[in-house]
């Protein structure tokens, strides 16, 4: 298999609720299935941004929000082979049972002081039993596996093995690579994608129709006197994609197409490109290579970030994919594509990340904003210049440097922005 075809099909997937309380409650499924008796303490120990990205955002099916019902979730859910579709299906008597485990007061969460972004240590006990989960670097990538300190079999080296695969593919990518394969890969390899077009549509339409969230992408929409956008594409698209997020962030239970472990990216980079190529009529061997475009180049940005980061995945790695595929779609080259990702970037670099929560679809639509005014610059052959802040005149470099922004520049960031959002509630650590 063509390595970036293998790379898009394991970045793109479907999820159900915000990926990482989701991805805690998935660790606490595996835990509890080997467990196997009654639970009687629960401790996660998770990374800083772990916690940022699961403290507001809602659970889907449940109308409450944050980490504990999402880990009392995986504790009385026994499908740990659905992942991150866990929640897929939840009952009302699995959702009682959760908060009843939740009244025994079993449950404990740590800060975990650990240069990974991304880590969730599950461990539970029961009268016999104690059980360790760990999860590293991907939202599903099991590293650690021990029943009663014993390994378990699926556990780090065969993780490791498969990461490192992928994680070699990612790091060489370039947009003229991803260009080249989105461009001439055989259509029917790429078709996948266009099972999350319907699905992301659909979460687009629900949060268009309901109260949710801040209703961004509904107020946009609605024409009225205190309406001051119009009924122009531009807007149209830009509605679209707030909408989906809006439903997403308040615990819809309808699930939508990731992108880099993330549904908000995948929103992000596929909803602009969708909505823009329905309104166009671009058939779907042009909207199946836009998408194979966006979707690989937000996986590109977000190689760069981080796969969790104090800048925003959804608004930046997502606001420059959709930047692409809108392009392609247009007819645009690709040294256009180019002209829009400089454009992107200098528009959207200092977006931070304060978690997942409602306001996640004002940044989603100030990324798709950027998206569009960058692309329409590109189409007109304009795009910033060396001399222009953190642009380089290649654009490779340009995106290079992401990283060198994050790790030197926003080193503290997380914790800092973790420390405000814990003050709140009296919790800082």
């Amino acid at each position: 298999m063509n390595p970036l075809l293998e790379l898009l099909k394991k970045e793109v997937a479907p999820a159900e609720g915000c990926t990482e309380p989701i991805a805690v409650a998935y660790a606490v499924s595996l835990a509890a299935e080997l467990l196997d008796e009654e639970i009687q303490s629960m401790k996660l120990c998770l990374s800083g941004n772990i916690i940022k990205n699961a403290l507001g955002v809602g659970i889907p099916g449940t109308g409450q929000s944050g980490l504990p019902i999402a880990a009392a979730l995986g504790a009385v859910i026994p499908r740990s082979h659905r992942k991150l579709e866990i929640l897929s299906g939840l009952s009302p008597d699995e959702l009682e049972a959760a908060n009843r485990l939740l009244a025994r007061d079993v449950l404990q969460v740590e800060l975990k002081e650990t240069p990974e972004k991304l880590y969730i240590e599950a461990r539970l006990q029961g009268p016999t039993t104690d059980v360790l989960v760990v999860i590293e670097r991907e939202h599903t990538r099991v590293t650690k596996l021990l029943r009663n300190g014993e390994p378990v079999e699926q556990g780090r080296e065969k993780a490791d093995c498969e990461a490192e695969v992928v994680d070699d593919v990612a790091s060489q990518l370039t947009l003229d690579g991803i260009y080249s394969f989105a461009t001439e890969v055989a259509l029917e390899d790429i078709e996948f994608l266009l099972e999350g077009v319907a699905m992301n549509k659909a979460i687009s339409e629900e949060g268009l129709r309901g109260e949710y969230g801040l209703q961004v992408g509904r107020k946009m929409a609605q024409q009225s006197a205190v309406n001051l956008f119009g009924q122009d594409m531009a807007t149209g698209i830009i509605a679209a994609t707030a909408a989906a997020s809006d439903a997403r962030m308040a615990g819809s239970a309808m699930p939508v197409m990731t992108t880099a472990g993330s549904g908000n990216q995948g929103i992000a980079c596929t909803l602009p490109v969708i909505a823009l190529a329905e309104r166009i009529g671009a058939d779907e061997e042009k909207l199946a290579r836009a998408l194979a475009l966006s979707n690989l180049v937000t996986v590109h940005i977000k190689q760069y970030i981080g796969r969790l980061s104090p800048l925003c995945g959804s608004g930046i790695a997502g606001g420059v994919g959709a930047n692409s595929g809108i392009i392609y779609l247009m007819g645009g080259s690709l040294a256009q594509i180019k002209r829009g990702v400089q454009s992107t970037i200098a528009s959207l670099s200092g977006m931070i990340c304060d978690g997942a929560k409602a306001t996640c679809a004002l940044k989603i639509s100030t990324g798709t904003n950027a998206a569009i005014q960058a692309a329409t610059l590109a189409m007109n052959d304009i795009s910033p210049s060396p001399s222009d802040g953190v642009i380089f005149d290649e654009v490779e470099d340009t995106i290079r440097n992401m990283e060198r922004l994050v790790q030197e520049g926003l080193a503290n960031t997380d914790s800092t922005i973790l420390g405000i959002m814990l003050s709140k509630s009296g919790k800082e650590t």
